[in-house]
């Protein structure tokens, strides 16, 4: 036996009905701040500051370690999923 039901709501509606959190003034306090961060990173003329406003999660340290997991993933795989052997 298959049931379907058919639902016709805003996004906003399911999260009410499915008691999910509204995150909608959380997101507009993220976003102000993130803009903030950006003005005044643009005042100083400092590039280093402006992309460390848009990432802040590391920035260049990030994308490193994010380089690094890809490169020792391809490895991985050039290896047949084995892990590398430590001398």
């Amino acid at each position: 036996m298959k049931v379907h039901i058919e639902l016709d709501m805003t996004p906003e509606e399911a999260r009410s009905l499915m008691g999910l959190p509204d995150i909608a003034p959380l997101q507009k306090q993220m976003l102000e701040e993130m803009q903030a961060r950006m003005a005044r990173a643009m005042e100083t003329g400092d590039m280093e500051s402006l992309m460390r406003a848009w990432t802040p999660l590391g920035g260049a340290e990030a994308f490193t370690q994010f380089q690094k997991f890809l490169w020792d993933s391809a490895g991985m795989v050039a290896r047949g999923g084995r892990a590398k052997e430590k001398p």
